[in-house]
């Protein structure tokens, strides 16, 4: 049976309590998609039965098999089913902005000219544990792949993700074409076990964007919004060879910072894009990266919804994501690699050290963590420890 809005909804909210209520999410949702999805729940299932328990576990299987930030494409449904497209619109809008003007207010200030420097310590101190979430975050990824994949397969997922692993610690602006053709790979196996050999186009070519043009920074976002397979951090190594190596916008240590504001604020991690767009041209440039990167998440939404029954049965599909998801959990693994090497400063790697414990060991929450890591930042300074530019 496919969805459509306003299915099962026989006193659909207006669309100011839509705004309200997906602004009140995004506003209060720390702690990345678990958070959000916990939170949509919560209010679309067993508050207000809006949605019954079986459509949101279908959205949230259909969502988790589409490129982008799972999460938001999973808001902008609940609202569609609730008001159409003018629900979807309100609804998206209303979880991203919150967040969105958040991290641009913060990288106004951390990637100031010259801040304070307790301001820059906190900064690189929070800079420094990005690596260990970047790890944490892959192996959580990693992990029921893993477990769920057939003894006779798992020599094959192991293989797409070190490919992605290597291609994040050292393709740089090849990773997406690495995570395509893992997927591909699979799909192509897929058609041969059964016999047949036809290819169905994907992907159209991949446009290369002049550097420092805006061109570049909308290419940028587009690889964030539309091709970030396995979860929200899958941006991170997507963005770190463009933003500091290819067009020279950031500097490590504050691409370092882009991606820890991205995990303290509220909302998709999908808006540290935003931090990058402030870095290569200020608040227009921000506000630009950001469209690009959540438009295709609206138009997924507002375009395929009503097939998400036929999305979750498409053998192309799952066969497609049997090669990208493994290859996205070991990219953002490999991540980690360039994020490390990013660190210029004895104190930084103990700072990373003690951030590996508390999430891998200690299992402490990333925002806890990256907080805590700012926090000894600044007491760095106030000893008199050198702080990197």
């Amino acid at each position: 049976m496919s969805a459509s809005p306003g299915q099962d909804c026989q006193q659909a909210p207006a669309l100011a309590r839509v705004a309200r209520e997906w602004g009140r999410i995004g506003t209060i949702g720390f702690g990345g998609p678990p958070v959000h999805i916990a939170l949509l729940r919560e209010l679309c299932v067993a508050r207000e039965r809006w949605l019954s328990e079986a459509q949101f576990e279908r959205a949230l299987a259909a969502v988790n098999m589409l490129p982008g930030p799972a999460s938001t494409q999973l808001a902008i449904y609940c609202a569609w089913r609730l008001r159409a497209t003018r629900g979807a619109l309100v609804g998206g809008v209303s979880f991203i902005l919150p967040g969105l003007l958040a991290i641009i207010a913060l990288s106004a200030l951390f990637l100031a000219g010259s801040p304070p420097v307790w301001l820059r310590a906190a900064g690189r101190g929070a800079g420094s544990a990005v690596a260990a979430v970047a790890l944490s975050a892959g192996l959580a990824i990693a992990a029921p792949i893993w477990r769920r994949t057939a003894a006779e397969r798992r020599a094959r997922i192991a293989l797409y993700g070190l490919i992605g692993a290597a291609a994040a610690a050292s393709a740089g602006p090849w990773l997406v074409l690495a995570l395509l053709a893992c997927g591909a790979a699979e799909l192509l196996r897929h058609r041969l076990e059964r016999g047949g050999l036809r290819l169905h186009a994907w992907f159209g070519p991949l446009a290369l964007a002049k550097a420092g043009s805006t061109g570049a920074l909308v290419w940028t976002a587009l690889k964030v919004g539309a091709l970030a397979f396995g979860g929200g951090f899958v941006i991170v190594p997507l963005m770190q060879s463009d933003a500091v190596g290819t067009y020279h916008w950031m500097t490590h240590a504050q691409f370092l910072n882009a991606v820890a504001l991205g995990q303290v604020t509220p909302g998709p991690v999908t808006q540290t894009v935003a931090a990058v767009g402030y870095a290569a041209g200020g608040v227009p440039a921000a506000l630009l990266a950001a469209l690009v990167a959540f438009a295709p998440s609206f138009s997924f939404i507002l375009i395929g919804a009503s097939r998400f029954e036929a999305l979750l049965r498409d053998e192309r599909v799952n066969a497609f994501l049997v090669g990208a998801a493994p290859a996205a959990a070991g990219a953002i693994i490999g991540a980690a690699v360039p994020l490390t090497l990013a660190l210029t400063e004895d104190w930084q790697y103990a700072v990373l050290a003690l951030a590996a414990l508390a999430l891998l060991v200690l299992r402490r929450g990333v925002v806890v963590t990256l907080l805590g890591a700012g926090v000894l930042g600044t007491v760095v300074a106030l000893l008199g420890g050198p702080v990197p530019r």
